[in-house]
């Protein structure tokens, strides 16, 4: 059943750990590194990889038999390999030329935008809330997805080199921390 009160506190749930705004300097460095990001490409793997997540996400990790846990510690090392490339200035992720159609799937689609935060948050929002309003609140994500990925040229642009380098530092060093965080929420689960 339709209920504005439920989108309203899904879409903000997801907006918060899909964090596009805060994920600008990591699409800068993808877009600095591959040449150009596919706005429409990001937005529509996101889009297919969350809906698919929210149907059958867990069924198809268990065919493979991993559990949520697994894959949010394997996204964890992503996050982290891609601050590190932030913080320290190497390159990591070896992009092969033209491939920025798969820059925009990889890293940005997934994990970035669609990961394992992403996939975790789902499936909670799933035990609370109807699914057509999950749904919506995808949905009503994905516009603000879009937009931010369009706008980065003029982002670059108004931030200049420098500006883009201090905020590449300070991101990295946050998503270093999310990538620590994640690890450590999910690992204790796979000891235990």
């Amino acid at each position: 059943m339709i209920s504005g009160a439920q989108i309203l506190s899904c879409f903000v749930i997801l907006f918060a750990v899909i964090d596009i705004v805060g994920s600008i300097p990591v699409i800068l460095d993808v877009k600095r590194k591959s040449g150009n990001i596919q706005p429409w490409t990001t937005t529509a793997v996101s889009l297919v990889l969350m809906l698919a997540f929210l149907v059958g996400g867990e069924k198809f990790l268990g065919l493979f038999g991993v559990d949520v846990y697994s894959f949010a510690v394997a996204g964890s090392f992503i996050l982290f390999f891609i601050a590190l490339e932030m913080i320290l200035g190497i390159k990591l992720f070896k992009q092969k030329e033209g491939s920025e159609k798969m820059a925009s799937v990889v890293p940005l689609a997934f994990p970035i935008i669609a990961g394992a935060g992403t996939f975790s948050t789902l499936i909670s929002l799933r035990a609370a809330y109807d699914p057509v309003n999950i749904v919506i609140a995808i949905l009503l994500n994905m516009p603000v997805i879009f937009i931010v990925l369009s706008m980065t040229a003029r982002i670059e642009k108004m931030l200049g080199p420098g500006g883009i380098a201090i905020i590449e530092k300070v991101f990295g060093i946050i998503l270093l921390a999310i990538a620590v965080k994640l690890f450590s929420g999910n690992i204790s689960f796979l000891l235990s």
